[in-house]
């Protein structure tokens, strides 16, 4: 139930920021919304062009790409660049800060949280007389799984 209160709260904030910047109320924006916040964790362009299609719903990849960015230019989602030359999003409303892990041999994403670094970040705004409005802490090596470990045992 939660999640349904959610997207229609996202669908709400969406509805808001195409009148106000006079854009079309289109249902493939609304749809692509919808998906996103059905989704868990990040997600690439390609991939939710695919599990849109999947769903037998008729949308462009150009469709998909300008959404994304009207939902950026909202603040509904976050983009990443993890060191590829994909551009990975997730979902922004509603979620608390957070960091990121990133596997260098699997690829894997993983988020922690840490209230040090938001005591680090009050103590840099202090120190430089700086506002912080976003940040974004991401961490490369390898996890501990099983087949990373193995990939090292070979080499």
């Amino acid at each position: 139930m939660a999640t349904e209160r959610k997207i229609d709260r996202v669908k709400q904030l969406l509805t808001e920021y195409l009148d106000q910047k006079e854009l079309r109320k289109t249902p493939e924006r609304f749809a692509i919304l919808e998906e996103i916040y059905q989704k868990e964790g990040h997600f690439d362009a390609d991939a939710l062009y695919i599990a849109m299609r999947n769903r037998n719903f008729r949308v462009s990849k150009a469709t998909i790409y300008n959404t994304l960015e009207v939902l950026l230019d909202c603040q509904l989602i976050k983009r990443h660049q993890f060191g590829e030359n994909l551009a990975l999003y997730e979902k922004s409303y509603g979620f608390k800060q957070h960091d990121h892990l990133i596997c260098a041999d699997c690829n894997k994403i993983m988020e922690f949280c840490d209230p040090r670094v938001h005591i680090i970040q009050q103590m840099i705004e202090g120190f430089y007389n700086f506002k912080i409005t976003d940040h974004s802490l991401n961490f490369y090596g390898k996890c501990m799984n099983k087949g990373c470990q193995e990939k090292d045992n070979v080499r």
